[in-house]
């Protein structure tokens, strides 16, 4: 009877936090909405992401405020934002610090280290596609290990941290793709796609008269943290657990995808299976569920999945995408 108390004790305690942090979220989602337009399935995926703990890869074309995005979400969960544009002539210590040589007024030498702006709550990296592989490198080791080593000191990042990575899809010319080793580093691709007609007519009036709209703080960095290990705390069904298992174990080469297993060249590890779950758990929370749902597991799937996985060559000269094929292998779960 004991046991059973203090199990319905942690519940009333997980119950009760829920509830007040879903609060909070839910007013930070509308205090981003109300400054970004028309883009509230990448809002909803990308508080997702920094929900769960996570970082995310922006795919869209210029204009479509991915750097407003990003500024917008520092106000709004109160964490200490920075930019870096990425550019092929970045170096390593461009992103992470570097170690001076000071002299004092005795003549006597050391060195201090100057930390660059990897050293922020969150950070964004724009283009990061245009450096080279070292930089990149560099920037996915620190967003893997969540540290640095500079001449054999270790240098810790902030909590929480988070990198919003994006890229150009048209313009490739002079870029270095992420391999795939470094892409299954993001939890998220998110496509940031055109906003619709009311979306930016609403732009239009909102952005070009005397006043815009500016975020306003909605969070704070220790509330944030608060959520994210709320999220790994939160139930998850057996019947959700096995759709996510079903889905991405389908999405390797093999018979369990069936027809469409064939057309699959590699597919995701079992990151990807952690990446969903801690996705759906920050989906129920963004919404004000206490539990995840399986049409949480099937909304979250392409952007978990798609950057983990490729296609034959014959497959993609027979016109198949992986979105179509990831919609097929989603009808496996019953």
């Amino acid at each position: 009877m004991a046991g059973a108390d203090s199990v319905e004790k942690l519940e009333d305690v997980i119950v009760r936090s829920a509830e007040q942090v879903a609060g909070q979220i839910k007013a930070a989602k509308e205090a981003v909405s109300t400054v970004i337009f028309g883009q509230d399935q990448v809002i909803e995926n990308t508080l997702v992401t920094i929900l769960s703990g996570g970082h995310a890869l922006l795919i869209g074309v210029p204009g479509l405020a991915k750097t407003k995005l990003v500024e917008t979400l520092g106000v709004t969960l109160g964490l200490d934002a920075k930019r870096i544009q990425f550019t092929p002539d970045l170096m390593p210590s461009d992103i992470l610090g570097a170690e001076v040589l000071d002299e004092s007024s005795a003549g006597k030498r050391s060195f201090r280290f100057i930390a660059g702006p990897v050293f922020a709550q969150l950070l964004m990296a724009d283009e990061i596609n245009r450096a080279s592989p070292r930089t990149q490198s560099a920037l996915l080791q620190a967003m893997q290990e969540q540290h640095i080593t500079i001449a054999g000191a270790r240098h810790d990042l902030p909590k929480p941290f988070h990198v919003l990575a994006t890229q150009n899809p048209l313009e490739q010319e002079g870029t270095y793709p992420l391999p795939e080793a470094q892409l299954d580093r993001f939890l998220m691709e998110i496509d940031v796609d055109y906003p619709d007609r009311d979306a930016e007519r609403r732009i239009l009036f909102e952005t070009t008269g005397a006043e815009e709209a500016a975020a306003k703080p909605s969070m704070d960095a220790e509330t944030l943290l608060t959520a994210q290990r709320l999220v790994r705390r939160l139930p998850v069904g057996d019947s959700v657990v096995e759709a996510i298992l079903t889905l991405v174990r389908a999405a390797r080469p093999g018979t369990e995808g069936g027809e469409a297993g064939k057309l699959i060249a590699w597919g995701p590890g079992p990151r990807a299976s952690q990446a969903l779950m801690l996705a759906v758990r920050a989906r129920a929370l963004l919404d004000g569920r206490l539990a995840p749902s399986i049409d949480d597991v099937l909304d979250l799937a392409e952007p978990v999945l798609k950057h983990r996985m490729a296609l034959t060559f014959s497959a993609r000269a027979e016109g198949h995408t992986i979105p179509d094929v990831i919609k097929q292998l989603k009808t496996r779960i019953g």
